[in-house]
């Protein structure tokens, strides 16, 4: 539920634009798929275990992170593109890693992540994102690293089927348009000048 379809966000805007084509819902859902597979959606959060098995103990957070805000590296799962104050799925999933952690046996999952959210908060005012615990939970799960992405499309896809089939209801051909901000009146020097 905590992974369901929900506002415009760049997988379903990715099966909205495909199936505006009138391509087939299959293809409509390749592209949500391919979609959320980038590392700055719901890739995220195999970029945010894959940091904590970096990290590999709480006593190396604090280094870490502040190696990587002098080198302005991402902190993966840190940050929303839309809730600029804490995301209201984080706080269920960190309440589901806390007990996970505690029921396996294995908290420093857990420990690291809310020292780097605790950090990120005091040092740049940015909040952890759904995908950042939903890494430790479904880790704590046993889930493989390279299944996280398509358990989250499993969730996703009622919400692109949904939005597939809006779209289809009164389909117009999606084409944003772009303002050329570069510089004008450049001259074309002729090929046998360069």
């Amino acid at each position: 539920m905590l992974h369901a379809d929900h506002g415009m966000n760049a997988s379903t805007f990715s099966a909205r634009v495909t199936i505006a084509t009138l391509r087939d819902i299959y293809s409509a859902g390749t592209s949500a798929i391919g979609t959320l597979k980038g590392p700055l959606h719901g890739g995220a959060n195999e970029g945010v275990i894959k940091m904590l098995q970096d990290i590999g103990s709480p006593d190396k957070v604090d280094a870490y992170v502040e190696e990587c805000l002098e080198q302005k590296k991402k902190i993966m799962g840190i940050g929303h593109r839309i809730y600029k104050t804490l995301d209201p799925r984080a706080p269920h999933l960190k309440r589901m890693a806390q007990i996970l952690s505690a029921k396996i046996g294995e908290p420093k999952w857990i420990q690291m992540s809310e020292r780097i959210a605790q950090l990120m908060l005091e040092k740049k005012g940015l909040h952890a994102n759904v995908d950042f615990y939903s890494a430790t939970v479904y880790y704590s799960l046993g889930i493989p690293t390279d299944l996280f992405t398509p358990v989250f499309a499993i969730a996703r896809t009622a919400g692109w089927t949904a939005q597939v089939i809006e779209q289809l209801s009164d389909n117009r051909l999606i084409r944003p348009q772009s303002v050329y901000t570069g510089p004008l009146g450049p001259k074309v020097v002729p090929i046998d000048r360069r």
